[in-house]
């Protein structure tokens, strides 16, 4: 898979004029597309709900609910994926990671099978739910499994693009998903699996962000800067593994500052995944604006917990403007 910088001129976002849709009903749509012409394709679910209600025509019975069994699941997905199938399980996040580890990590990834990993309610998008349910170490634990590509799209139309090109890969997939609507990005070039998106160009600072909110955030930290005078890079990195290095390394000057954004803990993750690629590549400062290294002890909408912990323009910027001018307090 390429990973060079992408330079597409800027194409129209599909859903930018209807109301924006949550990635896990536009996964939803495609599965029910898509099944029953492809044979090679079987949904399994574990009790998500997801699926209620949805007729899948002539795929009916490659659609398979093995209730709340999420290890199962992923033992099962990788029986089928043996035999030559290409089986899209559903779960949450923090249950694919965590209760299910051990099965995607010994059945799918050591074996390189293409499974499809449908992770949704990610980060703290089951912020009503408690820290049982939220989904903020998958990053870290997917990215370091071989052979799994890691996949975050930031809205409804990135997750239909990225969903369809990640079925033409021959190994496993982790699809990370929310769990309700978020707003749709502005439009930018064409999204690429496995290549980073450029939605601002800047010379002082760069942003890379992953995900939903983060994205949003740098956008508008970038906005905010560069009326300060402080010209603003934006990169949305909607490919966690494998990481367009080359994109990164070309957008920061040696020396400088790249600042990393994402809806996960701050250990291990996206922008640990940042750090760790440009030490080997170019000498520049890292700075991680992330979820707090603790439990969410609230309850609460997904972009209040998300501001509530940290991943704000505000923050960002404050980040940029002390890169800049070292001698600033805002921090």
């Amino acid at each position: 898979m390429s990973t060079a910088a992408t330079t597409a001129e800027p194409t129209p976002n599909p859903t930018a004029a209807a109301e924006p849709r949550s990635s896990r009903e536009v996964y939803r749509d495609i599965v029910a597309e898509l099944l029953p012409g492809d044979e090679r394709l079987i949904c399994l679910d574990t009790d998500t709900g997801l699926f209620t209600g949805v007729d899948f025509g002539t795929g009916q019975d490659r659609y398979l609910n093995l209730g709340i069994a999420e290890h199962t699941l992923m033992g099962a997905a990788a029986g089928l994926a043996r035999e030559g199938r290409m089986p899209l399980v559903n779960t949450m996040a923090a249950f694919a990671a965590s209760r299910a580890l051990e099965a995607v990590k010994l059945d799918i990834a050591l074996n390189d099978l293409p499974v499809r990993i449908a992770a949704t309610h990610s980060g703290v998008s089951a912020g009503h739910l408690g820290p049982t349910h939220h989904g903020l170490e998958d990053l870290a634990v997917m990215r370091t499994l071989p052979n799994m590509t890691v996949v975050v799209p930031a809205d409804a139309a990135g997750t239909d693009t990225l969903f369809r090109q990640a079925l033409t890969l021959p190994g496993p997939v982790y699809f990370r998903m929310g769990r309700n609507a978020t707003p749709d990005l502005p439009a930018g070039p064409p999204l690429e699996l496995g290549r980073a998106q450029r939605l601002r160009h800047g010379t002082d600072i760069t942003v890379a962000a992953c995900g939903p909110y983060p994205v949003l955030a740098a956008l508008a930290a970038a906005d905010e800067l560069s009326a300060e005078g402080i010209s603003t890079g934006v990169l949305h990195v909607h490919t966690v593994k494998p990481l367009d290095t080359a994109a990164l390394a070309a957008a920061v000057r040696p020396g400088g500052t790249v600042i990393t954004v994402e809806e996960h803990w701050r250990t291990a993750g996206f922008g640990s995944a940042v750090a760790e690629a440009l030490t080997e590549l170019v000498p520049v400062r890292v700075r991680r604006v992330a979820m707090p290294d603790a439990f969410v002890s609230v309850a609460g909408g997904q972009r209040y917990l998300v501001e509530r912990g940290g991943i704000t323009a505000r923050a960002i910027a404050a980040y940029a403007r002390s890169a800049v001018d070292p001698t600033r307090k805002d921090l």
